[in-house]
């Protein structure tokens, strides 16, 4: 009763700000799903305010989720602002619509996104108490100091102590959560889950960027890539990389601007000469079927239109080419043909048995991948990872040097883990491991 009284209390406030209910309230008020519709698809512009608020604004704090995702779809901006600089997140979490913050979120809302007030949607929800949206905005990394911050500032004291009890709440998760997965990981014996000690020295002019993506938005995931990705961040830490010159970014984080911007913005910003760089990707890889053209596919990449939702690898090459790096090592546990496994491929066209060639590689890079020609890059249930990447993260951690010597080694073993799953794997190297020799080592 008292969270049905808060959220007619905000929204009563809200209309008083604003002044009288727009044409599209009175629908959301009735529910009128057609009326809605129709309002939607005759509006020219779905970013344009209404009363001091946007389409997106309104709808979201009805909890109306059809017509959020049906203003989304007709192009409103999930970051758009109306009275105060208040965004759609913000009146989602004032009223505890859940379902309608998960999509939001899903969609691109800044979770900390201010008004002119300074407060986040997440001080909102706890300034009405909406327990249920606090939890749901710190569990997707709300910061709960700015949102304290906020409630100070209205001498919230209640805000402030419901706000604590749901921070403590989702630290108890993530320490269950803890415990969980390492009990699942002693139950398969998984050794390289423990991060070796290796003594290297720091390596401050050494910069990565590691990708793995899981969870797709709209194809089928790709098993184990997202937590491949942060045990290999792990051991570029051991092997002496810093923090700071780690760019991980995973699932929801890794779509084609993200990659993009890591790729060709943070990382020629940063890398000098002599530097070293080191780039991980793990998930779906996917080919371009009237080119055969291989391409990288982000977590909002879609298999039927590659050349403006992938990422290609020849563009890749290229730009690491221009770094002024002395050497650049790619890790690739993906594959391109379409087959299956950790590769996906367009509606009505056939695997590919021949790849375009992605272009001549740079002297001071060197490719190291988990399959070859039509393979497919595949994943094992008992250990818990792509085999490519647990063989290529064991063999650093039994001492294995430069990319020829992981190469040698991982091999044989990779072949044997595929066999037992009825798959044929075997790593490639370019150049060719002879070439490599001595060169190319991550440690230092």
């Amino acid at each position: 009763m008292k969270k049905l009284f808060s959220t007619v209390l905000i929204l009563f406030i809200l209309i008083l700000l604003v002044g009288c209910s727009t044409s599209f309230e009175k629908y959301l008020q009735n529910n009128d799903v057609k009326a809605l519709k129709d309002y939607i698809y005759s509006v020219s512009d779905v970013n344009r305010i209404e009363d001091g608020a946007t389409l997106l604004m309104w709808a979201s704090s009805y909890c109306n989720v059809e017509a959020v995702k049906l203003l989304i779809e007709k192009g409103s901006d999930v970051n758009a602002s109306g009275i105060d600089k208040q965004r759609a997140l913000h009146w989602a979490a004032s009223a505890g619509c859940d379902d309608v913050i998960k999509l939001l979120i899903d969609k691109g809302a800044k979770i900390d996104a201010l008004d002119n007030r300074g407060g986040s949607p997440l001080g909102w929800a706890a300034w009405i108490n909406n327990r249920s949206s606090m939890l749901l905005l710190l569990e997707d990394g709300a910061n709960p100091d700015i949102a304290t911050e906020y409630l100070l500032k209205k001498q919230e004291d209640k805000g402030i102590k419901s706000l604590e009890l749901a921070v403590d709440v989702i630290k108890h998760r993530k320490t269950k959560i803890a415990s969980n997965k390492d009990n699942r990981v002693t139950a398969v014996n998984t050794d390289i889950d423990e991060i070796p000690i290796i003594n290297s020295e720091s390596r401050d002019n050494a910069y990565a960027v590691v990708i793995g993506i899981e969870n797709y938005r709209s194809i089928p995931n790709s098993d184990y890539s997202r937590n491949d990705a942060i045990l290999v961040k792990s051991y570029l830490k051991a092997l002496g990389f810093q923090e700071r010159n780690i760019d991980l970014i995973t699932d929801e984080k890794a779509t084609r601007t993200d990659i993009q911007k890591s790729l060709e913005a943070w990382l020629p910003s940063l890398v000098k000469k002599g530097s070293i760089v080191f780039i991980y990707f793990s998930g779906h890889g996917a080919p371009e079927p009237s080119t055969g053209e291989a391409y990288l596919v982000p977590y909002d990449g879609d298999p039927n239109y590659l050349p403006v939702t992938g990422y290609p690898l020849k563009k890749l090459y290229e730009s690491l080419g221009r770094l002024k790096a002395k050497e650049i090592v790619v890790v690739l546990d993906s594959c391109f043909s379409g087959s299956g496994g950790r590769s996906v491929l367009a509606k009505g066209a056939r695997p590919l048995v021949m790849m375009a060639p992605a272009g001549i590689l740079p002297p001071n890079l060197a490719v190291l991948s988990a399959t070859q020609g039509s393979q497919i890059s595949t994943s094992s249930p008992d250990k818990g990872h792509g085999i490519f990447t647990y063989h290529f993260l064991k063999a650093i951690k039994n001492g294995n040097v430069t990319l020829a010597e992981i190469y040698k080694y991982i091999t044989p073993q990779v072949e044997d883990d595929a066999k037992r799953l009825n798959v044929q794997q075997s790593p490639s190297i370019t150049p060719d491991a002879e070439l490599l020799e001595g060169r190319f080592s991550l440690r230092k």
